[in-house]
């Protein structure tokens, strides 16, 4: 059983939730997008050296794409918690007294007596008003708020790194073995990601282990499928 204690120094898992997620959203992609790109180009009966091409190609646009992916969709959500945040910060300086009753009733809604609410809000809201607000009511807190260029440079590095695992696999391959080799290091790579995953998020290790080799597997097989049954890349 992992160690879940947070004692100062050693912080909750989930302040780790945003750069793990792009972490293993980028990783995951890259393993999965390019074994499957090179599995389908070989699987049409292409040469070593398209497959190489097509899964190096992949690997160059894959790590861009989720580099410039993150950063707009994290962008997006950084620009509503901006709004909300302004809009919150005007309410306070137009209704303090509505919003006192409303930061009361949600401490209230968590389960403090009238009074012990009250007393909290005003504190709170002598000490620190929009940040009450902001933590209490939106529910934004700074270990978890939206940072675009984490998110981007994240993906785009662990996919590059893992991108480069089926790519390696398919170079060092006999010509004739690239399917099944690439298959069998890609199967190992995703068991390796989940379970890193998992460890370093503090989850038990084999749901989310199988969860990303059962996608993984399942993405690669479509892919061979449709390069096998056309004839084409995809």
């Amino acid at each position: 059983m992992s160690d879940s204690s947070a004692h100062p120094g050693d912080p909750h898992y989930v302040t780790r939730s945003n750069w793990l997620r792009a972490a293993v959203l980028g990783a995951n992609d890259g393993i999965v997008s390019v074994s499957s790109l090179i599995v389908g180009v070989a699987a049409a009966n292409a040469g070593q050296d398209a497959v190489i091409i097509a899964g190096v190609a992949g690997l160059g646009a894959g790590a861009m794409s989720m580099a410039e992916g993150e950063y707009v969709s994290v962008s997006s959500q950084s620009d509503i918690e901006n709004a909300d945040i302004a809009r919150e910060e005007q309410a306070l300086s137009d209704f303090p007294e509505d919003e006192l009753a409303e930061l009361a009733q949600i401490y209230r809604e968590r389960g403090l007596s009238d009074e012990t609410a009250r007393i909290v809000a005003k504190e709170l809201t002598a000490h620190d008003a929009l940040g009450a607000h902001v933590r209490d009511e939106l529910g934004i807190v700074d270990e978890q708020s939206a940072n675009p260029l984490q998110a981007a440079f994240t993906s785009a590095v662990t996919f590059s790194i893992a991108a480069a695992i089926p790519v390696l696999a398919a170079w060092l391959a006999p010509a004739s073995s690239i399917i099944p080799v690439t298959l069998f290091v890609t199967v190992l790579a995703l068991a390796a990601l989940g379970a890193l995953g998992a460890k370093v998020g503090a989850a038990p290790l084999l749901r989310p282990t199988l969860r990303v080799v059962g996608w993984g597997v399942f993405a690669m097989a479509v892919t061979a499928g449709i390069g096998s049954l056309f004839g084409v890349s995809v």
